[in-house]
């Protein structure tokens, strides 16, 4: 805006400061002026004022004034008078009064607004002038109209029982005004007029407190400015019912076998959308007792000729002795092959038959290997070498899981592997006689050995579930009496079943979710706090023999005795209930904390979150930073960095990973790791190094703030912020700066930034996010690392005591598991879940190292004659026959 200059409005002011502050010294004509224009004895009156106004697009705005009675009027825009040629005016009379009203009106360009850089948003006010002084108009301020184009947060399709609450999140787009919320259901607006529907305004939830069938759909969520109107992504609703059982049917009558049957259907209610079919028999069968049969009976044993009832009592009792004979023959015959082998076993003993199978390699790799990074400007260090030695996700491979197998038995002359008689148990099973999982012979046709469940997946597939339908961070899959492993992948979460844990000629479909938990403290009023994500696994009713493995990563700094960690159970609502505390002893759970991870060993199917009351100041927690960006899409010169602190646990990093991926966002660096204390102090992200020739950015927002209750309680909710940055020219290609995130009183951390915002010189780099490993599930032999036969060996081995003390506590010494040790004393087998928790901390590994040291440890101080691991095979086999 252009100042006032040159002697006629020098001449004007001056003529108005002498007539408002001396009225006496006016000139006739200048006093028949201030007449005209109604001397009321008053200050200039606004009529209108300028009001607050938005550029859209590259239309300017008007401001207008109005007054009277006012010699002139002009507008003052940031401290600036704005130039007489901009201004727009007119004048003309109050009919009632006879007084003179001036109106005035400028135009403000986006340029302006633009070219403006101060500590507020752009503004203008008007001054009147009158022959009594100056009156001043309140301050309209200008802004840039915009709405982004990418909601913060898009609504999450969602399943809920009928009854069940349906809450669909939405956080709209970032946008000048704010944008107004509407939902719309089957693309209609969504009404409100039921009271079983709300949106909660303040954060633009849509909540059903109660979920009728009626409101299964597609939702989607829309914001709207003056600017533009943006659409979420649509979340589909499905409300089931789960079907029940009606009344049994009357007992038949007895058939000629003495059998008699009901039956009953599932139709209260009848299952819909997807909901559970019954659990449970359709067709009941039992004898017929209370004498309903003794006609029959007694008819059918006078019909049988004399010569045949004798011969079937002599082949009974001729079987039976047959049996008994052979029972005890196998008997002496195990126990003599017992007394000839060692103590521990050949297999026990030779411990080199646990390493056999998994060879170790490695290959040199490089910071800059992670394929998020572009154009990182560092080089590779071709010096360093990493091993690895087991894949990051499942092998679905047969062929390689029985060359391994062979390879870890081979060692062991008196094992054979049974490569399609062992497979069967887990690939080709019998028909169950127990359906736990609502199996149902017959019933509506349904062959047996099919699972009536939601998802309509067979029960016996051969394949490994990879579960394409379920929802993100939810895994589900059918196991045995063989057992398995379910994870959800790449969030740190696993549960291992052990061998022999389900009953035998039973299956059970059990799931693993991670729930996303509305606040991230346990009670309103204690200083606990989720150190993981909360993990449901079930299905409640749910019956083993043997304790599961569930594994649980976390984000607590346990190095220092500064946390009391303990592990919770949900009751309901917001309620947990205290299972046990990590350092104390238990006999009904089992819990091994890790650097990061925490390995549980649990009987009772529910929700368990781990959760770490802090003991001082110095207790920490461990962050995850990084850093994405992407161009501005509604700016050809903009770029957006976005900066992320988010709990240090794989679940909570693919949170962020799969939001920016959606948006197109690149990870610029790789992720760091920083350590917050609860020492109250907050969390202060700023940018530095900005090349201040190419790039510009808003001053005042290059350094932003969490407080320490955001971050100290962000759990499973990511912390972001964003930077806008803007090229001069289009000639400027490659950004380079740098992050620094810091807790006050703390230490930095350095995000580098040196990347290129050009679209084709990006290429196509993909998005490592782990993605692949999609397997999640696997059964029988091929989810545990220590074949079946050896685990059994050395069960037997150490789950009796002896004079020598090779028993289980020994075993869990070498294994450094020598703490609670009272829970494994009240296990049927103490060795086998003992292994179990060595599966579960080892699950990362491909080899079986720590486990073949020990053993090789113990018998080299309990045998004397224990067979080394330096000798060939042939000296090997040939020290066995000896020891046999």
């Amino acid at each position: 805006m252009g100042q006032f200059s040159g002697g006629c409005y020098l001449s004007f002011f001056i003529f108005v400061l002498l007539g408002s502050q001396v009225p006496t010294t006016l000139a006739r004509g200048q006093r028949g002026e201030a007449l005209q224009h109604g001397q009321s004895g008053t200050l200039p009156h606004f009529l209108e004022e300028p009001v607050d106004a938005y550029i859209v697009k590259s239309n300017p705005i008007k401001l207008r004034c109005q007054a009277r009675p006012a010699l002139q009027i002009f507008f003052k825009c940031n401290g600036d008078w704005v130039h007489q040629s901009q201004h727009t005016s007119q004048e003309h009379t109050d009919l009632t009064t006879g007084l003179k009203i001036r109106e005035v009106m400028i135009n403000v360009s986006r340029q302006q607004v633009e070219d403006f850089h101060g500590p507020e948003d752009y503004w203008c006010l008007c001054v009147a002038w009158s022959h009594l002084g100056t009156s001043k108009s309140r301050k309209a301020t200008v802004r840039i109209a915009y709405l982004r184009k990418n909601f913060e947060q898009d609504p999450q399709g969602t399943e809920v029982p009928l009854n069940g609450m349906i809450v669909l999140h939405c956080r709209p787009p970032e946008g000048v005004p704010v944008a107004e919320v509407e939902w719309l259901k089957n693309e209609e607006p969504l009404s409100f007029d039921d009271g079983n529907v709300m949106e909660k305004k303040g954060d633009h939830n849509l909540i059903i407190s109660e979920a009728r069938l009626s409101d299964s759909g597609n939702y989607t969520c829309v914001a709207s400015n003056i600017v533009a109107k943006r659409r979420s992504a649509t979340a589909t609703v499905i409300v089931y019912v789960d079907g029940g059982w009606g009344e049994w049917s009357e007992w038949s009558a007895c058939s000629s076998d003495c059998e008699r049957q009901r039956s009953r259907e599932c139709t209260a209610p009848e299952p819909k959308h997807g909901g559970r079919l019954c659990d449970g028999v359709a067709v009941a069968t039992e004898n017929c007792t209370g004498g309903l049969c003794t006609q029959n009976r007694k008819l059918l044993h006078d019909a049988k000729p004399q010569g045949v009832e004798n011969s079937s009592d002599v082949a009974l009792y001729s079987g039976l002795a047959a049996g008994v004979v052979t029972v005890v023959l196998l008997i002496v015959a195990v126990t003599l092959y017992r007394r000839s082998q060692s103590e521990y076993g050949v297999d026990v003993i030779d411990s080199s038959a646990l390493t056999g199978g998994f060879q170790s390699f490695s290959f040199k790799t490089s910071r800059q290997a992670n394929p998020l990074l572009i154009n990182s400007s560092m080089q590779p260090d071709l010096t360093v070498s990493r091993t690895y030695t087991s894949p990051m996700c499942f092998q679905d491979s047969i062929d390689k899981e029985l060359m391994a197998e062979r390879s870890l038995l081979d060692p062991l002359p008196d094992l054979k592997v049974k490569g399609v008689t062992e497979r069967a148990e887990y690939h080709v099973m019998s028909h169950p006689q127990t359906f736990p999982r609502g199996l149902a012979p017959d019933y509506r046709g349904v062959a047996v050995g099919t699972t009536l469940g939601r998802r309509g997946k067979n029960l016996f597939s051969p394949h490994v579930s990879l579960t394409p339908r379920l929802p993100l961070h939810r895994a589900t899959a059918v196991f045995g009496h063989a057992g398995g492993r379910l994870v959800v992948p790449n969030t740190g979460i696993s549960l291992l079943v052990p061998h022999g844990g389900i009953a035998e000629d039973t299956t059970w479909e059990m799931y693993m979710s991670i729930n996303q938990e509305d606040s991230s403290t346990v009670s309103e009023d204690g200083p606990e706090i989720f150190l993981s994500p909360a993990v449901t696994y079930g299905p409640p009713g749910l019956d083993l023999s043997y304790p599961i493995a569930m594994t649980i990563a976390h984000c607590a700094e346990v190095a220092a005795d500064n946390w009391t960690i303990r592990l919770k159970r949900h009751i309901q609502d917001n309620k947990w209930e205290e299972v046990m505390s990590v350092d104390e002893e238990s006999t009904s759970c089992y819990c091994l904390l890790e650097a990061q991870k925490c390995h549980v060993l649990l009987e009772h199917p529910g929700r368990y979150a781990l959760v770490g009351e802090p003991l001082n100041q110095e207790a920490g927690k461990r962050l995850r930073l990084a850093v994405f960006g992407s161009p501005d899409a509604s700016n050809s010169l903009g770029f957006t960095l976005r900066v992320y602190c988010v709990d240090d646990t794989p679940h909570a990093f693919q949170e962020v990973a799969v939001g920016e991926r959606s948006r197109g966002g690149r990870l610029l660096e790789e992720p760091k790791m920083m350590l917050f204390k609860a020492n109250t102090f907050s969390l202060q992200v700023s940018i530095q190094d900005v090349p201040q020739l190419l790039w510009s950015i808003k001053p005042f927002t290059t350094c932003q703030e969490f407080s320490f209750s955001q971050v100290w309680a962000s759990n499973q909710h990511p912390l972001q912020c964003a930077f806008t940055l803007e090229r001069y020219s289009h000639s400027s290609s490659q950004l380079s700066c740098k992050i620094s995130i810091r807790q006050v009183t703390g230490k930095e951390q350095i995000l580098q930034v040196y990347t290129s915002v050009v679209e084709n010189e990006k290429g196509v780099v993909p998005f490592f996010t782990q993605s692949d490993c999609t397997i999640t599930s696997q059964t029988g032999s091929r989810a545990f690392k220590i074949p079946l036969s050896i685990r059994q060996r050395i069960s037997a081995t150490f789950d009796t005591a002896n004079a020598n003390g090779k028993d289980w506590q020994l075993l869990a010494q070498k294994l450094h598991i020598d703490r609670n040790l009272c829970y494994f004393a009240c296990q049927e087998s103490p060795s086998s879940v003992i292994l179990t928790l060595w599966e579960a901390q080892h699950q990362d590994s491909g080899d079986l190292d720590s486990l073949a040291s020990a053993l090789e440890e113990i018998s080299k101080v309990h045998s004397p004659k224990a067979v080394t691991l330096s000798c060939s095979k042939e000296e090997r086999d040939s020290e066995f026959t000896k020891l046999a």
